[in-house]
């Protein structure tokens, strides 16, 4: 996976950094299906001066098609978390999509009703 992450108004990089490569090894892990030349990911870090909030945007390219999502905290660490958070639950339902899983789900009939056990 190609990574590139920009700071902007955030002094402390180090911590940032551990918690990205923390959640790096999540998604990867997730997209080991596809060859890493061709999954992208480009994230963001910068302070809201007036209300010194935190925010992330990350965006996520793939063969299949580009995902964003965004987090903000009054810390980077929770800004980062909401964010990466929010990118895998994209990616599952992404994968999901893709492997068409909601003609397997299984519907049910009408007519039955389950009996309830005393």
């Amino acid at each position: 996976m190609k990574l590139s992450i920009n700071y902007k108004h955030v002094e402390s990089h180090k911590p940032v950094e551990v918690e990205v490569e923390r959640h790096v090894a999540k998604l990867q892990k997730l997209l080991k299906s596809y060859s890493p030349d061709l999954v992208q990911l480009h994230g963001g870090f910068s302070q809201n001066p007036r209300t010194q909030e935190f925010s992330c945007i990350l965006n996520l390219s793939m063969p299949t098609g580009t995902l964003h999502a965004t987090g903000a905290g009054a810390t980077v660490r929770t800004s980062c978390k909401k964010a990466f958070s929010e990118l895998e639950s994209q990616v599952k339902k992404h994968q999901g999509r893709l492997r068409k899983d909601y003609e397997w789900k299984r519907k049910r009939r009408p007519g039955i009703r389950v009996a309830a056990f005393s």
